[in-house]
Parts: structure tokens; sequence; C-alpha cells
């Protein structure tokens, strides 16, 4: 019952992603292709209001719920480590037709074929969890 809340917004979630058409293959095909806008207009929004929210946070010193302080760690600055991941996320994304929030909503709509590639991706983060210290960061 603690947890209801998540479920609440992660059905929430999906139902927006899925009438939104992010999940939809189409438009990021069309987005790959630089034929539509649409792809482009929901990542930038999002990124414009997660910078906002998260320097409203940093300003004001906004608590958690629990009252403990919110502390952001800077990111460390690595042209490398960030051109290469993208890569590789963008090229899994435009080979699949998924990122990985929208794969779980996938499995709702009934695209039941997407269960290979959450296997994929679940195998990626098992082999780079154990090969990372190996990498350069």
């Amino acid at each position: 019952m603690k947890f209801i809340k998540f479920l609440f917004f992660g059905i929430l979630f999906g139902i927006t992603l899925t009438k939104s058409e992010v999940i939809s293959w189409y438009r990021i095909y069309e987005m790959f292709r630089f034929q539509s806008f649409h792809m482009y207009g929901v990542i930038g929004s999002s990124v414009v209001l997660g910078i906002l929210i998260i320097q409203i946070i940093k300003r004001r010193e906004i608590k958690a719920l629990d009252g403990t302080p919110i502390q952001i760690e800077p990111k460390d600055r690595s042209i490398m480590r960030y051109l290469l991941g993208g890569i590789i996320f963008g090229l899994g994304w435009a080979l699949t037709g998924a990122c990985p929030g929208p794969m779980f909503i996938l499995i709702g709509n009934g695209v039941g074929t997407i269960i290979i590639t959450i296997l994929a991706a679940t195998l990626g983060t098992y082999v780079y969890g154990r090969i990372k210290h190996r990498l350069p960061h």
C-alpha cells in the first residue's frame, strides 16, 4: 500500500507518453530522419523544464518530503564519456525504436517483441557494470 502512489504516477506517465505518441516507432523514425519536430520539441521542453527545476531546487534550497536537504552532486567534466555514451544510446534507440522508459510502456501497449530489447538492455547494463572500472571515466 505504501508504494501505490508510484504505481499511480507510473500509469499516468505511461498514458501521457502513449497519448503524446512519444513511444511511437514512426515518431522516432521521423526524428532520426529529421522529418518532424515533434520528438525534438518533447525532448527539448523536457531538458529546459529539468534545468529550471534543478535551478529552483538549488537556489531555494528545497528539501525532500522527509525534510532532508536535496544535494545534487556536480557531474564530472569528460567529453569522451558523454560522447561515447550518447552515441551508443542513440544507436540503440535508433535500432530498436525505443529508449529505456518507454520500453516498459510498450509492453503495456501490447508490443511483446520489446521484451527482446529489454533483455538486451539489461545484459548491456550488466556488462557495463562488470567492466566499468576498466573504462576511461
